[in-house]
Order: C-alpha cells, then sequence, then structure tokens
C-alpha cells in the first residue's frame, strides 16, 4: 500500500491546504477554489455549523445544484464530526419532504432553483429547520456566504472512524427512500484501495470532469479521489453535451466517469469528431453494461481506455472492476473481478456459496460496507448477513476466471439511465389513478436508457384511463425518471399462490432473445 497522507476525508483539505495551498482544488463556472482556500472555508463553515447547534452525529442537508460550496460544505460537516445528506434534486416535492423529515437535520442548505421547494418542505417538518440560501438571496432565509464569513472559530475534535460522514438516500423496495449511512472508516478504506484500482489513481497533475450528480456515491467518489490526489475538480452542474465536449479541451480533462446514457449522448453530439481528446486519460463508466458497438465506437473517438466499474452506494461504490484490456468478447457482458482485498461471492438465499458457474445472488465483504440504513434496522438486518456479507440484489455468476457476470435482479430494482427504480415505489404512484384497478412495474430494454420503466396495468371496471393519464398522476407524485415511460393494458396481473406479483412472467416477453435479463 501506498504511504499516503490522505487517510480519511477530512485530510484532503488540511493536508493538501498547507502542502500546496495555491493549487486550485475545483473550478467551477469561472470561479477557481484554491485548496488553502477550500480548507479556510471548511473550516469557517464547521464554526457555523456549531452556530446553529449542529452536533456530532447530527445530519446536515443540501438541496439544489452543485457548485464550489458543495465541496466547502461537505467538509465543514466532516471537520464538525456532522454528516452530510444531499437530497437527489431530481425527486419530487413529497419524496424531499420524505428524506428531509427522516433525516432529522435541522440545517438546510439551498440553492436558488429550491427555494420554493425549500419552503414547502421546512413548513411541514416536524422539527425547526434553519434554511440557508448558497449562491443567491432569500427573504428570509439565511446567506450563506453571510453565516460562513461570519461564523465563530469551531472547537474541533477528530474525527472517529465510526462516525457517520455521509448519508445518501437510495430508494426503496417499500417504496420509502432509505438513507445510507458511510463512515469516516469507510471512506478510509475507500481512499486506500483507490491506489490499487485502475480508474480511480490519479495523478496531483490531472483535471478531473466531475459530471455525475453530486448526491451519488459516483459524483462523490470521483470527487474524493481526484482531490485526494491533490488535482483539479472542473464540476458542471448539468450534463450538457456540448459544453462537455468543449471542457475536454479547454480544461486539459484526464479523468472523467460517465454513465453510459452520457458515452451515447456524446458520440451522437454534433462536433464530437472535432473535440479535443488528446488529455484523456481513461473513461471509467457503470450503472449499466456498454454495448460492443457502443464502446468500439466510444474507443475510437475519445482515443483511451474504458473501465467499468460495478458497486452500490451501500458498499461506498466498490466493488468489482472490468480493466480496459479486458473490454473483449464475452467479457463486454462481465462486470469484472473484485477490488483488491474485496471478498466477493455468489451465495444462495441461506447465504451458502454456490459452485462456479451456478447462478446465485452476488454479494461483498469488507471494510467498506457502509454502517447501515438511517433508522432503518430491518432493512439492515435483511441486507447484511450476520457474517458481514452485503447482499446486492443482483443475481449472477462467476466463470472459471474470476469474472463476475449480472444476470438478473433478485429484488426487482429497475436501472434507467444509471438510476435505480424500484417497482413498489411507482406502483405506490400509480394504484391511486382513477381508473386504475391494479398495477405492476416492470424494466424494459431501452437503447438510450438501459432500461426504462414500464406500468402494467389493469382497468377498473367501466373506466377507460389513458396512458397519458397514468403517466401524468404518477409525474405529480414521483420524480419524472420514475414514473413509467409507457403502459401496457393486461386483464389480469399474474401472481403466485400467496398473491405476490409475479414480475418476472411480466418482463419475460419484452427480453426474449438476450443473454442478459436487465439492462
Amino acid at each position: 500500500m501506498i504511504d499516503d497522507p490522505i487517510k480519511q476525508l477530512t485530510d484532503i483539505p488540511t493536508v493538501h491546504g498547507r502542502d500546496r495551498g495555491d493549487r486550485v482544488a475545483v473550478h467551477f463556472e469561472g470561479r477557481d477554489l484554491t485548496y488553502a482556500a477550500l480548507d479556510r472555508r471548511s473550516t469557517q463553515v464547521a464554526g457555523l455549523l456549531q452556530a446553529q447547534g449542529v452536533k456530532p452525529g447530527d445530519r446536515v442537508a443540501w438541496l439544489g445544484r452543485p457548485s464550489e460550496a458543495w465541496y466547502e460544505i461537505f467538509f465543514g460537516a466532516a471537520k464538525a464530526r456532522a454528516c452530510f445528506a444531499p437530497i437527489n434534486a431530481r425527486l419530487a416535492v413529497p419524496e424531499i419532504a420524505f428524506i428531509l423529515k427522516d433525516s432529522s437535520a435541522s440545517v438546510f442548505f439551498v440553492t436558488p432553483e429550491f427555494f420554493d421547494c425549500a419552503v414547502t418542505v421546512a413548513e411541514h417538518a416536524d422539527r425547526p429547520v434553519t434554511v440557508i440560501a448558497v449562491g443567491g438571496e432569500h427573504p428570509t432565509f439565511n446567506s450563506y456566504a453571510a453565516l460562513r464569513d461570519a461564523a465563530p472559530a469551531p472547537v474541533l475534535d477528530a474525527p472517529q472512524p465510526t462516525d457517520d460522514v455521509l448519508q445518501l438516500y437510495t430508494s426503496g423496495t417499500t417504496g420509502l427512500p432509505k438513507g445510507v449511512r458511510l463512515t469516516n472508516a469507510n471512506y478510509s478504506a475507500f481512499l486506500g484501495l483507490r491506489h490499487l484500482v485502475d480508474g480511480f489513481s490519479y495523478d496531483a497533475d490531472d483535471t478531473v470532469l466531475i459530471l455525475m450528480p453530486m448526491f451519488h456515491v459516483a459524483g462523490t467518489n470521483i470527487s474524493f479521489s481526484g482531490l485526494a490526489a491533490g488535482g483539479r475538480i472542473v464540476l458542471q452542474a448539468e450534463f450538457a453535451p456540448q459544453a462537455v465536449l468543449q471542457a475536454f479541451g479547454a480544461e486539459r480533462v484526464a479523468h472523467v466517469f460517465l454513465a453510459p446514457v452520457m458515452i451515447n449522448a456524446l458520440l451522437q453530439t454534433p462536433g464530437v469528431e472535432a473535440a479535443d481528446f488528446s488529455s484523456l486519460k481513461k473513461v471509467s463508466y457503470g450503472a449499466s453494461p456498454i454495448s460492443e458497438a457502443v464502446l468500439a465506437k466510444a474507443t475510437q473517438t475519445f482515443g483511451c481506455g474504458f473501465i467499468q466499474f460495478y458497486g452500490m452506494t451501500e458498499t461506498t461504490g466498490a466493488g468489482t472492476t472490468l480493466a480496459p484490456s479486458e473490454h473483449t468478447g464475452e467479457l463486454l457482458r462481465s462486470c469484472g473481478r473484485p477490488w483488491a482485498t474485496l471478498e466477493t461471492r455468489i451465495a444462495d438465499e441461506d447465504g451458502n456459496e454456490v459452485p462456479q458457474g451456478e447462478i446465485g445472488e452476488i454479494e461483498i465483504r469488507g471494510p467498506i460496507v457502509m454502517a447501515g440504513y438511517w433508522n432503518r434496522p430491518e432493512a439492515t438486518a435483511e441486507t447484511i448477513r450476520p457474517g458481514g456479507w452485503l447482499r446486492t440484489g443482483d443475481a449472477g455468476y462467476m466463470d472459471a476466471n474470476g469474472f463476475f457476470f449480472v444476470h438478473d435482479r433478485v429484488k426487482d430494482m429497475i436501472v434507467s439511465g444509471g438510476e435505480n427504480v424500484y417497482p413498489a415505489e411507482v406502483e405506490n404512484a400509480i394504484l391511486g389513478c382513477p381508473g386504475v384497478a391494479d398495477a405492476a412495474v416492470v424494466g424494459v430494454p431501452d437503447e438510450r436508457w438501459g432500461e426504462a420503466v414500464k406500468a402494467i396495468v389493469v382497468r377498473a371496471a367501466g373506466a377507460d384511463p389513458s396512458a397519458a393519464d397514468i403517466i401524468a398522476y404518477a409525474r405529480g407524485r414521483i420524480a419524472a425518471y420514475k414514473a413509467p415511460k409507457s403502459v401496457d393494458f393486461i386483464d389480469a396481473l399474474p401472481r403466485n399462490p400467496s398473491g405476490k406479483v409475479l414480475r418476472r412472467e411480466l418482463r419475460k416477453p419484452y427480453w426474449e432473445g438476450r443473454d442478459r435479463k436487465v439492462g
């Protein structure tokens, strides 16, 4: 293992602020935040939070468009031994309200695009919530910059390995989002492992382009890896293909993580052939596999190797990786081999490892496994076995060379454009629609998104709701990316003797002729 002075996340601003303070840490929309400024401002944020009554272990919420302030507040919360809880900005207002309430956060940082939403959700919270405006002014919210610059000096205790440092929310199998508790120990393990994983081991002179959302583990981990190396982060708050293509050359980007849907979009953007990719070392991708045709075109266009990552928020994003040299033949369907020091296996329902080549559930064990779900002991017990094995919910198998292949999903989860969607959550949103007697949701093949959400609906007697009616109803209650993209109608849903909907039977005709049963 490399002797790296960055042992935990709070070392990033402290060490680099001292040793390379004048170097740019984050570049955003023409503004540069140096490591010295990141260290200073994050310390001020720690003082701000303590002045607001935030104590170790408390959650600090964020909603909105990311900027350099996201990093200041994250590291400030970590220095104060609080836990940062960014909320998915694509969610519907009721979902955001649930997460704010569930997190128990009393301090809520919000950007201007979400001021109206913040008013609504804060009014319906079960406790007083201090809303702080970031990057704009609001007549009743506190100003982030003003509070930060006037903050008293904080009392900084050494962060503890067991401190929760980041809480990312995932969709729930029961329709309720769950907060994944990632600790300092989890990220200390990640920071050490990054040196052993091609695609995360960056150099101090590298520029890393951040395009993934900062409420996803891909956005946070690529950021932390770049900053841990002392590199330069270039943040783009939205994925705008033309702007992304321009940034590769203008910013001399060395590394980027792209969801396959982003790769497809860039390849179809006018002017991609003339874009400057000469500084690019590696492209990392994940959330779904990439077709051989797209990969071949992308490799030729970008002129560098591609690395696939398979992991979960619950494993701090770690799991398996498929190296550039392994992107060939049958291995294109593989999600790769385990990260160094991590244990990965295929197990049956009882937790017994199955023989090579047999299908079972992919399970991961190691120091990167989450501390658990926030206030969800039952869900935690269902996901992490007593021996520490985390159940991914993905069915798959391992071949003779140790490569893992995802075959299907144990828990019916849909991955659309890199976003996790649970059928129960969508079904709950549909079943109140007038004229709907019954409904089930499945993922179907989609060339752009990998999978698309499809609703299979039974109309109520005498009713005739249209597909458009049902989609619009769902969009009013859940995020647009979760709402069905299409609706098929059926006389009755197939169920087993206990009444459970047989989603695999519903999915089957849409996936006929495909080796892989999920996107």
